[in-house]
């Protein structure tokens, strides 16, 4: 029995260790020239490189890491300072300068101390092995070892010294997802390179020796006691005299607050999307202006601060570039990380737009043929659709009688503009030009939403919107919106330049909009600006679009819940938002109004009768497009403009201020119509409603008696109603000798 078993076992792993280390290196040098080089260290020396989204001035939005999950970036020899340097090689390779690649002495320590202990105590990998080895991973075996010091040795003989320690430096770990140290700089003090002192270079260089162990973030005493470590061993190596020594351990290390640079989160969120860009490692250059987007979600915050109380917590803003299509300002939502919905993109969500589609109805019109003066009953109506009777009431539940479209659109009127769908296409039409002009969201067929398109019965997004709003201030030309810059394509032209300035020309008309909403709003401005409001049913839902030459700006405010707000209308709530951005944009670009074009005439026409009179306000049309003179039979003696049968009930009613401009005419005066129900209209009781709730309200234009031998038939106050019933009915309206009218309606059970 050998007396001395641990002794020999000692000597055996010596004579192995040596000897295959001696065999190995004499080998491995003959054949040094015909080692090829790992794949890994191509030039540039980032093997990850993120992606980092810009705005157009080149100011960073947004890093997305690398395919390896790290944030890398280049470091060119002017980023490296003394500092780092001296620090990275006291703690990772004092004698980096004078070895071959693989360091002898520390090799044979190492040996040393595995044969002694049976297990690894301490390494022996240079700086250029370890660049190897993050160049081309491989399992950590004895034989990585040789081999990586053997390719060590060979890229010796290709770079110098500078650069093989500039590309280490480029790749090696800095814990929190930093790979080298232009992005450990960044993310640790806020700074570049260049710019870090021995205190802080010293502070990261102690980091990768166990970048999770050493995290700054969580563990800083423990970095710290490695920095003053390194800044010892400085001292120690002649590097640094005493006072650097001194001033570098007493200097305070502040790191800046964790995270990464994360801006214009919905619009970088959209340009991820649709461009993925994450592909193409590098600088991606955006089309958003990182100051406008700023002010923009300043103004947002600062408004819903004041509309909290009306239960409006939400808005969205987008600013496009008319010229170019180009999407300057994003702001889906107040805050991205509020936990009630910051992250929902109000850009792109689909809601009901309410009355801002309503100059796409006036497009269509005018593409017709009508004109800006033409006369539109604004009196109660109804129209018959495949589910019932569609009663469109204005947003104060008056009626004008007669009004120009001019009026009609500026004071942004329901009955006119369901009037005028229903005269021009319809439902059908209104959804082809939408989509046309770049609203794919109304999806469902026409007959889903029916005339109520004209009141914003669909939903669409305010970027999409936003962008046929654009397209109206191209007066006509669509530009698909971008959210990265390229080659502008050529415009498409949607609709006549004519016709688009006409419209301009009403949205900006402050005189016309103030019988609506007054002169002095949210949407008065120091300089011409042409601008639209909508609100959806129930309040869930509103809106104002703007635009110049130059800018074209949408913006919603609501609750991304659907949950209504307290009576927060569209010039309330979105209105004073669009005026506070198109201030900024005037400030800081300026903003014209356009030209008239050659292809639009102007003409005095009569305010309640849209003819040419030498008395009436001015007016443009078409060139071309001209209305007749007024015709004397449409006055009476005293000069009365003479109105229709349409007119009859409102002109009989409180909402009728004409005084003594305007006067039924005779045919009028002494006609009788029912105007509710429509002959041959269904309608459908159920039996789980009580009676008293399922009644239809009779109305003619003028007063009568009513008859119906099927349904009874109740007064309430000064209106007639029928209790329905299921079956056929004939409904007989008297107002005198020789004044009668009937109808007839179908009742079902449900």
């Amino acid at each position: 029995m050998n007396p001395y078993p641990r002794a020999r076992k000692w000597r055996n792993r010596c004579t192995l260790a040596v000897g295959a280390t001696a065999l190995a290196g004499m080998l491995g040098w003959l054949a040094l020239p015909w080692v090829p080089l790992p794949t890994g260290l191509g030039d540039p020396s980032v093997t990850s490189p993120p992606t980092e989204l810009m705005d157009r001035h080149g100011t960073l939005l947004r890093v997305l890491p690398g395919s390896d999950g790290r944030v890398a970036r280049d470091l060119a020899e002017a980023d490296v300072p003394r500092g780092i340097v001296l620090a990275t090689l006291a703690a990772e390779d004092a004698r980096f300068r004078s070895h071959p690649g693989f360091d002898l002495r520390a090799t044979l320590r190492a040996a040393f101390q595995w044969v002694r202990h049976g297990r690894v105590v301490s390494g022996a990998s240079t700086i250029t092995q370890q660049l190897v080895k993050l160049a081309e991973p491989r399992p950590r075996t004895l034989r990585t070892k040789l081999v990586e010091a053997l390719l060590a040795a060979r890229l010796e003989r290709e770079w110098d010294k500078d650069r093989i320690l500039r590309a280490y430096l480029a790749r090696i770990d800095y814990g929190n997802r930093c790979a080298g140290l232009a992005e450990a700089a960044r993310h640790y003090f806020g700074k570049p390179p260049a710019d870090l002192d021995l205190a802080e270079s010293a502070f990261l260089a102690a980091i990768p020796q166990a970048p999770s162990r050493l995290n700054p973030r969580i563990a800083h005493a423990r970095a710290k006691a490695r920095q003053e470590w390194i800044l010892r061993r400085c001292l120690r190596l002649g590097w640094i005299d005493a006072d650097e020594h001194a001033r570098a351990a007493a200097e305070p290390i502040r790191l800046q607050p964790p995270g990464r640079v994360f801006r214009a989160p919905h619009f970088a969120g959209i340009v991820l999307a649709s461009a993925n860009p994450g592909t193409q490692p590098g600088a991606v250059a955006t089309t958003l202006d990182l100051p406008l987007q700023d002010r923009c979600e300043g103004i947002v915050r600062g408004h819903l601060a004041g509309l909290r109380g009306s239960h409006a917590l939400q808005a969205a803003v987008v600013a496009i570039d008319n010229a170019t299509g180009d999407v300057l300002a994003l702001v889906g939502s107040p805050d991205w990380f509020d936990v009630h919905g910051g992250q929902v993109n109000g850009a792109l969500a689909r809601r009901s737009p309410g009355s801002a589609l309503k100059p796409f109805v006036y497009l269509i019109a005018l593409g017709d043929g009508a004109t800006a003066a033409d006369i539109v009953p604004d009196v109660p109506s109804e129209f018959p659709t495949p589910t019932g009777l569609f009663r469109p009431s204005n947003y104060d539940r008056h009626c004008r009688g007669p009004v120009s479209m001019r009026e009609a659109l500026a004071c942004s009127l329901n009955i006119p503009a369901v009037r005028v769908l229903a005269a021009h296409g319809g439902p059908g039409r209104l959804r082809s030009l939408l989509e046309a002009w770049g609203i794919p969201t109304l999806d469902k067929p026409a007959s889903h939403y029916g005339l109520g398109l004209a009141l914003g019965d669909g939903e669409v997004r305010l970027l999409e919107l936003a962008g046929a709003y654009a397209t109206l201030a191209r007066l006509g030309e669509r530009v698909p919106l971008r959210c990265v810059p390229g080659p502008v394509p050529k415009p498409e032209r949607v609709a006549p330049p004519e016709i688009c300035w006409i419209i301009a020309d009403i949205l900006r008309d402050p005189a016309a909009r103030a019988a609506g909403f007054g002169l002095e709003t949210p949407l008065r401005t120091d300089f011409p600006l042409a601008c639209k409001t909508g609100t959806s049913t129930g309040f869930r839902d509103n809106w104002a679009f703007g635009f110049t030459p130059e800018f074209t700006v949408g913006v919603w405010v609501g609750n991304f819940d659907g949950t209504p707000m307290d009576h927060v209308s569209g010039v309330a709530g979105a209105a004073p938002i669009l005026h506070d951005v198109f201030v900024e944009l005037h400030a800081r670009f300026g903003t014209s109004w356009y030209a008239r074009p050659d292809g639009v005439e102007t003409a005095r026409v009569g305010s309640l009768t849209g003819r040419r009179t030498a008395a009436g306000r001015e007016e443009f049309f078409v060139r071309g497009r001209l209305p007749p003179g007024e015709d004397p039979l449409e006055h009476d003696a005293q000069g009365r403009v003479r109105l229709g049968t349409d007119y009859a009930e409102w002109f009989a009613g409180a909402d009728n201020r004409l005084g003594g401009r305007a006067v039924l005419d005779d045919g009028a005066a002494g006609s009788l119509r029912i105007l509710n129900p429509v002959p041959g209209t269904v309608y459908f009781v159920d039996a789980d409603l009580p009676a008293r709730a399922q009644s239809l309200v009779l109305r003619a234009s003028a007063a009568c008696d009513w008859h119906c031998a099927t349904m009874p038939l109740e007064r309430h106050g000064g209106r007639t109603e029928a209790r329905l019933a299921p079956g056929l009915h004939r409904l007989e309206a008297t107002g005198g000798p020789g004044r009668s009218a009937t109808t007839w309606i179908e009742v079902r059970r449900l």
